[in-house]
């Protein structure tokens, strides 16, 4: 049996199977749950008119429905509805643990569940199940949450092949955009993946599609952002340290953050609030770098006057217009036309509800005319392009970090462990490429496997320094502070890789759609359908709730964003 139809039949059977023998309970009226918000799930259920178990049972449905056209789950929890029936008591007896009391909610499958396997994607850890749960899928318990589901994703958060698809894995293959889910029809590129892009490496499919209420991504660059971005979700890049990353497969703790991805602002918050802590993790100190705001609440923030007087900066060069880097002879970056009209409408947006557009605010490191003090030509290494010897001119900190902290993770596991190293994942990966493993080959888990920890110290130091130079302080921090803005807005998620590098917040929101139009183009009569194409709202560190303000505030003033089609 193939794992997508394994998953079909898990849903749907412990959706039916435990209703046999049992009487419905009765409900005022029925309360459909497809773009429900958690406000509308929570008073619903405090009104009699739908169980925990009844959500969760519609999810299971959903799932089993529409899994086979979407591959959006790695797997189903078989004791969701054990759990929601538990979530059920508890109300009945007047305790209700948090803010997510009897939600379904589903985790990407690099959080660790000790009730759900944790694979990452990967084949060597199909069926691990770590002995020891993530701290976030802890707090989320901890809120009255029920685990529905793992989610696809792409293998080991994206840090297996430098080519390989978003939403690709060796376990699930790949997944598929709801908003077009079909696949892509080019010869170059017709090996299975979706014509409308994904994202990645954390999936919004299911989410979109209302398989669940809102579920946990994690990012090092781009990968809450992106899929959010792709399937027009609200997705917040906390801080890194707001959210523990205890019991979180790793690429590397300089810039790794679970965090929400929700359909509204409203429910993103909501979701952030009960993973965070109320206290920092003894196993994660960065979690003392922010501190929560009163009883852990993001949703105090959501004012819809909240950009009436805000600064915000608009980064012209490189993220709207081409700009030339110093010593190149080819332009990068930019908008296409469909983009750029989008973010003029967005920009007026702004203004009309009272923000002070600091239209150009460009970011000091992104126009510096030094190259040893241009962003735009400090990239990080990737690809056997960027292997050592070959790695002068980019930054180490993913691969290096890799390196460390994977190892330290697979230690973490102890006996559950199926391989002990780096190098022996790799050499199980060799071993069976024939089962499906690294279809797009390996590099980056070879360039990461050949740094050495203690005598590559000092190289990674240095270009951790450079990072933060280059992306904070002659970067996001240089302009802000400079025109005390409020926040940068970027359009879609082009902004990730700046802000990622000295872990900042971002937030992003549904807004307009483009037309879908790859290079080289699709072929003639095949009707693609446009791509969500949202906008961002960065900031410094634990900004978040100034964040979660502005864009609540853009979002009411908008409200664009629109469910897939059937």
């Amino acid at each position: 049996m193939t794992r997508s139809l394994t998953v079909l039949v898990v849903a749907l059977g412990v959706a039916l199977s435990a209703q046999t023998g049992r009487s419905p309970a009765p409900v005022a009226a029925p309360f459909p749950i497809v773009e429900a918000t958690i406000a509308d799930m929570r008073a619903a259920m405090e009104q009699g008119r739908v169980t925990s178990r009844g959500l969760v049972e519609q999810c299971l449905i959903r799932i089993a429905t529409y899994e086979d056209r979407l591959n959006a789950v790695i797997a189903v929890n078989a004791k969701a509805l054990e759990d929601a029936d538990a979530r059920d008591r508890e109300r009945a007896q007047g305790r209700v643990r948090g803010p997510l009391h009897g939600i379904p909610i589903a985790l990407k499958d690099n959080i660790h569940t000790t009730d759900v396997p944790t694979t990452g994607g990967a084949l060597a850890f199909d069926g691990l199940v770590p002995p020891y749960e993530a701290t976030l899928t802890k707090n989320l318990r901890d809120a009255g949450a029920v685990i529905i589901a793992k989610t696809g994703m792409t293998e080991l958060a994206n840090w297996v092949a430098s080519n390989m698809p978003g939403n690709y894995n060796g376990l699930t293959g790949y997944g598929m955009n709801p908003y077009d889910p079909r696949r892509d029809p080019r010869d170059a590129t017709g090996d299975g993946r979706p014509v409308l892009q994904t994202g990645g490496s954390s999936s919004g499919i299911g989410t979109a599609a209302s398989f669940w209420a809102a579920n946990i991504g994690t990012e090092t660059s781009g990968s809450i952002l992106s899929p959010s971005n792709a399937n027009m979700l609200v997705g917040i890049k906390p801080t890194v340290g707001r959210v523990s990353r205890y019991g979180v497969i790793p690429i590397t703790a300089d810039q790794d953050t679970p965090g929400p991805m929700a359909r509204t602002v409203a429910d993103a918050a909501a979701v952030l609030g009960a993973v965070e802590g109320a206290t920092p993790d003894p196993n994660d100190a960065a979690t003392r770098t922010c501190t929560p705001p009163a009883n852990r609440d993001y949703t105090a923030f959501l004012r819809a006057d909240a950009l009436k007087g805000a600064r915000i900066g608009i980064p012209r060069a490189f993220f709207y217009d081409r700009i030339t880097p110093p010593g190149a002879t080819d332009p990068r970056g930019g908008l296409t036309p469909d983009q750029a009209k989008v973010m003029a409408e967005a920009i007026d947006v702004l203004k009309q509800q009272g923000a002070v557009v600091v239209d150009p605010a460009n970011i000091p490191s992104v126009v510096a005319t030094d190259p040893k003090d241009s962003f735009l030509l400090w990239q990080t290494c990737s690809g056997l392009d960027n292997a050592k010897g070959k790695d002068a001119d980019c930054s180490i900190i993913l691969k290096y970090g890799m390196k460390r902290d994977f190892n330290a993770w697979l230690a973490s596991l102890g006996p559950a462990a199926p391989v002990k190293t780096l190098t022996e994942l790799r050499l199980w990966n060799v071993a069976h490429q024939r089962l499906g493993a690294i279809k797009y080959g390996q590099a980056q888990l070879d360039i990461s496997d050949e740094m050495d920890v203690q005598a590559d110290r000092a190289r990674y130091q240095a270009d951790r320094a450079k990072d933060l130079r280059l992306s904070a302080t002659e970067g996001i921090d240089a302009i802000m502070k400079s025109q005390q803005l409020d926040a940068l807005l970027f359009p879609g998620a082009s902004g990730a890789a700046i802000a990622a590098k000295p872990g900042y917040p971002t937030v992003v929101v549904p807004f307009g759609r483009v037309p879908n139009a790859p290079t080289p183009p699709l072929p003639a009569g095949f009707e693609a359908k446009p791509a969500p194409f949202g906008v961002s709202f960065s900031g410094l560190a634990c900004s978040e709730p100034r964040l979660i303000a502005l864009a609540y505030a853009f979002e009411q003033a908008t409200k664009r964003r629109v469910a897939p089609l059937k």
